[in-house]
């Protein structure tokens, strides 16, 4: 089996492309059923947001995961972005939960979207994710997600 180094070897961050990345938590712990520890992930997502990092076209915050469609801006590489996300909402996640212990598990996937008439579908995907997994009948029942269409 490859290491997780050799998982990222030839993969390339390129400033304004798009990315679907998705991530899951340590042992797929359902840590955002907490909404408080949801909210956490939107903050740090956020927090790249608003520093001009990315721009984030769309994204939801499962019990165990992560899915999150944004365009990367010219300052941060792609592994440094999700390194942050990571490391924000770890520490103020184990501070609601009164741990220290580990919170996301290493690695994330990703996928550039290179065609922009196929970044309305996979938003679409990436929201209706608690409505696949039966979490809701409606995504207006679901809280911790976003859309820039919507």
């Amino acid at each position: 089996m490859k290491g997780h180094s050799q998982l990222r070897k030839g993969r390339r961050s390129i400033p304004n492309q798009v990315y679907h990345v998705s991530t899951a938590t340590h042992d797929w712990r359902p840590l955002f059923e907490d909404f408080a520890c949801g909210r956490a992930v939107v903050a740090s997502l956020r927090h790249e947001h608003n520093a001009g990092h990315v721009e984030s076209l769309a994204f939801v915050i499962m019990p165990d995961h992560l899915h999150w469609l944004f365009s990367l801006s010219g300052t941060r590489s792609l592994n440094i972005c999700i390194n942050n996300i990571k490391a924000f909402s770890a520490k103020r996640i184990n501070k609601i939960i009164g741990r220290n212990g580990k919170i996301w598990q290493t690695g994330y996937y990703d996928r550039a979207i290179r065609r922009e008439e196929d970044l309305e579908g996979v938003a679409r995907y990436i929201v209706a994710n608690p409505l696949r997994a039966g979490i809701v009948r409606s995504i207006r029942n679901y809280p911790l997600w976003y859309a820039k269409w919507l």
